[in-house]
């Protein structure tokens, strides 16, 4: 008796809470994986990002195979009844890691759209919970998580980036989504097949979104992020064992405590420029990365490439690997530099104003 109504209090506080579980739940995944993942290559993250994963999937089959009949008893209901707000919780963990580890991919202004679709479903995760019991619904979100995870995990595996890489990462995902397909169809094969044309369309079109998105230069070049970057007056690479850059640069405005330099450059005649990066990688992943210097035509009111300069890259190093390239015979006006791969993906951009300066300003230096 005593078991029985503390079951039945435990469900009367649960219908009462609910509005507000369900959202703590959910921001308890964004703040968990906020405070612990740190490089998108570690093996705990990454056994975070999979343990999510498997619950949703788990989620998902028990959902199903309890509105089956396949599997019954008060103990499976009430697991049941759980089960959206631990998919949700795992749902939100995901989204926001994927919108942290993306984020850091790029530069805002090239991959705003995906970063945009990441933010939407990471905001109105709070409100799919009703909607995770529904079959098309379920897949379809777990196909996002799986494609967009498995779009950094192959590189990190593998080594490698490219276009190929990304086709076998969609691929991955869709065999996995196919395993549990075939799971869901073994238990309730007449519900799967009312939902399967619907199922079909959804799957294929953000399959499509997804390459869209790649092949257009949106989805952001993950693994790879940029730790930090800089115009400076000059690098000196002062020890080859220990790889230390001594960098003279102008100082940025007192009230610009969160920059180094100044976005306004005075150059003196003769003078080069010095754009320097430093790019994280995962251990295995040794790739090209370029410096695009562009200067803006006030007449075309357009920004005009002038060249593309590259340096090789070695990944590993938690500050991410250093390098820079420089520009000579420079004239004034805006100028920026875009860190981007060989496929033309934007890791970060440096936008800055070159000044004519009869003397050399007051500079800082530091070593890096």
């Amino acid at each position: 008796m005593r078991g029985c109504f503390r079951s039945h209090m435990i469900k009367l506080l649960y219908q009462k809470y609910e509005r507000y579980i369900t959202p703590i739940a959910f921001f308890a995944g964004f703040v968990w994986d906020n405070f612990t993942l740190r490089r998108v290559d570690l093996l705990y993250e990454n056994i975070v990002l999979i343990w999510n994963l498997f619950l949703i999937a788990l989620g998902i089959t028990l959902i199903n195979a309890y509105e089956a009949r396949y599997i019954k008893g008060s103990i499976f209901e009430k697991i049941v009844r759980v089960a959206p707000i631990f998919m949700q919780f795992a749902f939100g963990g995901l989204f926001s890691a994927f919108f942290v580890f993306y984020s850091r991919s790029s530069s805002v202004l090239a991959s705003w759209p995906f970063l945009l679709f990441l933010a939407g479903l990471f905001i109105g995760n709070e409100f799919f919970r009703k909607r995770y019991l529904r079959l098309t619904f379920q897949m379809s979100t777990f196909f996002i998580v799986l494609f967009s995870y498995s779009v950094f995990a192959l590189p990190i595996l593998v080594g490698k980036m490219g276009a190929l890489i990304f086709i076998a990462s969609g691929l991955a995902a869709l065999a996995v989504l196919f395993i549990i397909a075939v799971a869901i169809f073994k238990i309730m094969p007449e519900r799967f097949k009312q939902n399967l044309r619907a199922l079909t369309l959804s799957i294929a079109s953000i399959y499509i979104l997804f390459n869209i998105f790649y092949f257009a230069n949106i989805i952001p070049p993950i693994p790879l992020s940029l730790k930090e970057s800089g115009i400076y007056h000059s690098i000196e690479k002062i020890s080859e064992g220990n790889n230390i850059y001594k960098i003279s640069f102008e100082p940025a405005q007192w009230y610009l405590f969160f920059k180094d330099a100044s976005d306004t450059f005075h150059l003196v005649s003769g003078e080069s420029i010095y754009s320097y990066s430093a790019v994280f990688a995962p251990t295995k992943l040794n790739i090209t990365i370029l410096h695009r210097w562009s200067y803006f035509d006030e007449e075309k009111g357009d920004w005009i490439e002038v060249s593309r300069l590259k340096f090789p890259m070695r990944g590993g190093r938690d500050g991410g690997y250093r390098g820079y390239t420089l520009k000579s015979n420079i004239k004034p006006g805006k100028w920026r530099v875009d860190v981007i791969t060989e496929r033309g993906q934007v890791l970060g951009r440096r936008t800055f104003e070159v000044v004519e300066a009869v003397t050399l300003p007051k500079l800082e230096t530091t070593f890096r």
